[in-house]
């Protein structure tokens, strides 16, 4: 297998909203709110008009999007055996996606994202994580991770006990680690680990210009860039309309944005980035051509609603 993903098994449920809505509901545009009360979470959904529902979660995008370019591919999430979570293996596995979790009756639900799009394309979300979080070594494929060329983790289940284990074990008996940093939420929550992982142990490390400003404690993006220098690792940053760039071997590579794009949403901008970029360091391509295939892939995610091309 080329790449096994480990990350938060999520039924995104897409739906289209007002700024009063976002506004109303107290949610903070643009970011993702972590809801932990399942009555909270299904009053949210109640009010709304569902557009569609997909197999989601952050790495599960980016493996479906390698998966269409022809990539051999595997998936690790945790869902509980109930009528979200069969719906969620089955659209893995329409993808053409190896879903290597065994799921059972669980005592939390299969977890959901509420994508909510407002009329000016950005996207707030509302998890309600469910089983998805509760990961643990015992939901490890250790064979499967290395039979893999490289494993790709997700920021966002990263978590102290044994999400942590878990992430462990995988990093242990993979060949080469690549991980999201996820959100500005999630490195603000677990700074001092997920610099310890990017400085120390990760070969690949993915994060938008505000992730990675934030866990070297910056408002400059030199000191970003001295930063991936120094530390002599494999770096990918998306800079929104400035583009994206990859530090690696102390190069700095840069790719202006698209232009001209028709944005409709940009939910799995990042991860289908990621996928475009992951298909060109699977498939030995230039630094310059990986971040070209990121490029092409966000710029077209973005023009469509939902994150599957």
């Amino acid at each position: 297998m080329k790449i096994l993903g480990i990350g938060n098994a999520i039924v995104d449920v897409i739906c289209k909203v007002s700024e009063d809505f976002i506004n109303k509901n107290n949610l903070n545009k643009g970011t993702m709110k972590l809801i932990f009360d399942e009555i909270e979470f299904k009053k949210l959904l109640s009010s709304l008009k569902i557009e569609k529902t997909v197999s989601g979660g952050s790495i599960a995008n980016s493996i479906v999007g390698l998966s269409q370019l022809g990539n051999d591919v595997g998936f690790i999430g945790k869902v509980s055996n109930d009528e979200l979570g069969q719906k969620y293996e089955d659209g893995l596995k329409s993808e053409n996606v190896n879903y290597l979790y065994s799921k059972k009756k669980e005592s939390l639900p299969t977890g959901t994202c509420l994508i909510l799009i407002t009329p000016d394309s950005e996207r707030t979300m509302c998890t309600f994580l469910g089983i998805a979080g509760k990961i643990n070594e015992k939901d490890i494929n250790v064979k499967a991770i290395q039979e893999s060329e490289m494993i790709f983790l997700e920021g966002y289940l990263w978590d102290k006990g044994d999400p942590q284990k878990a992430f462990d074990l995988a990093i242990n008996n993979a060949k080469k680690t690549a991980m999201s940093l996820s959100d500005q939420f999630c490195v603000d929550r677990h700074k001092t680990h997920f610099y310890e992982l990017v400085k120390n142990v990760l070969d690949i490390t993915f994060s938008n210009e505000q992730e990675i400003k934030s866990l070297i404690n910056t408002n400059s993006f030199d000191d970003v860039i001295s930063f991936g220098k120094q530390i002599n690792k494999h770096l990918v940053i998306t800079r929104g309309s400035n583009g994206a760039i990859a530090i690696k071997n102390k190069v700095v590579t840069e790719q202006p944005a698209a232009k001209n794009l028709e944005l409709v949403d940009l939910t799995g901008a990042g991860d289908l980035f990621a996928a475009g970029y992951l298909h060109g360091e699977l498939n030995n391509f230039s630094v310059q051509k990986s971040l070209e295939q990121g490029t092409i892939l966000s710029s077209r995610i973005i023009q469509i609603l939902g994150a599957r091309l």
